[in-house]
């Protein structure tokens, strides 16, 4: 199975600079898709800060109108950062409830740096996938040379 053919990659949010402010992605529509990931890459965190990627759903393509909410059957992740520097956080959701999702990365007491946050769709009902304009290059191999 080719992987890069049955998802489709999105960046939904760019780096931020070092803040305590929240990071809110765009909004992807999941017609056609059974599931989302989303992959926050940090970049350098100030210890005891809080980072906390919550998936959140909405019924209209936007993250404020009507009210969004946190997905059942999501988990928000929280990490001290002493331990956060170029590290990741992934929330998954399998099977929204809604059909409009995004994320949002909250930075709390201490400064932290995004590299971006990227969206993984899967399970597409129609294959192969064609990604995000985003994306600005793609390759699949069959195989090892030796």
């Amino acid at each position: 199975m080719n992987l890069s053919k049955n998802c489709k990659i999105t960046v939904v949010a760019a780096a931020a600079v070092a803040a305590t402010t929240e990071v809110v992605t765009s909004v992807l529509d999941m017609a056609g898709f059974d599931g989302v990931m989303f992959i926050a890459l940090m970049g350098d965190v100030t210890a005891s800060s809080v980072l906390t990627l919550t998936a959140k759903g909405n019924s209209a393509n936007s993250t404020s109108s009507p009210t969004p909410v946190t997905q059942k059957a999501t988990t928000a992740f929280t990490a001290a950062a002493a331990d956060a520097d170029s590290k990741v956080l992934m929330v998954d959701v399998a099977k929204p409830t809604l059909r409009y999702m995004f994320a949002s990365l909250t930075r709390a007491d201490q400064n932290a740096v995004v590299g971006g946050i990227i969206a993984i769709q899967y399970s597409a009902n129609d294959k192969p996938t064609a990604h995000d304009a985003s994306v600005i290059a793609s390759a699949f191999g069959l195989g090892v040379e030796s």
